[in-house]
């Protein structure tokens, strides 16, 4: 993926989107939160292969969870805009 940094050095918000990290995920990256800039246009499988490139911890618990884009849950194939939050969320168990 491509990156575009502003001249302070961080990155562009045209490309930026946000990833929200809870249970196993939040641990396995030790972080809240990351930020990925993807080139567009991306798509939430594209957001889940940077993430795992970003961080390879992530890759083994990728598979396993649900993603939701900007509270509502998506596909693969659903496209990301700019300063979408993407939320990765561990499988639930119940008995």
């Amino acid at each position: 993926m491509d990156s575009v940094h502003g001249t302070d050095g961080r990155m562009s918000d045209e490309r930026r989107v946000v990833v929200r990290l809870f249970g196993p995920a939040r641990e396995a990256a030790g972080a809240a939160s990351v930020e990925l800039e993807l080139s567009p246009p991306a798509t939430a499988a594209d957001a889940m292969t940077e993430l795992a490139r970003a961080h390879p911890a992530l890759a083994p618990l990728l598979p396993r969870t649900r993603v939701a884009v900007n509270l509502e849950y998506v596909d693969a194939r659903t496209p990301l805009a700019p300063g979408d939050e993407i939320a990765i969320l561990p499988p639930v168990g119940g008995g």
